[in-house]
């Protein structure tokens, strides 16, 4: 994707909320599986407000979300992440 950085091009996700990108950048630099409390309490944002966006994530597939409640970033999240899916595509 060229110079564009990753804040930039996650925020041409028209359905992306701010606090997307904070999410998905948690998961990048965290590689395990985690309750909406725990990604909450980490990126200082309100619990049920980030359980929402992760609902959101995983409709997009960016997440993955296990039996028992926990999350975990895609292999599609790690490609989108590293510029090999356009944006646009999370908008189909």
């Amino acid at each position: 994707m060229g110079d564009e950085s990753r804040e930039e091009m996650v925020e041409r996700v028209s359905s992306f909320s701010p606090v997307d990108y904070e999410i998905l950048q948690f998961f990048e630099e965290h590689d395990i599986l985690a309750s909406p409390k725990v990604v909450a309490v980490n990126i200082d944002y309100d619990r049920q407000y980030v359980s929402k966006r992760l609902g959101e994530l995983r409709d997009l597939d960016l997440l993955r979300k296990d039996e028992s409640g926990l999350y975990e970033l895609t292999d599609y999240a790690r490609s989108f992440l590293d510029g090999e899916v356009d944006p646009e595509k999370l908008e189909e």
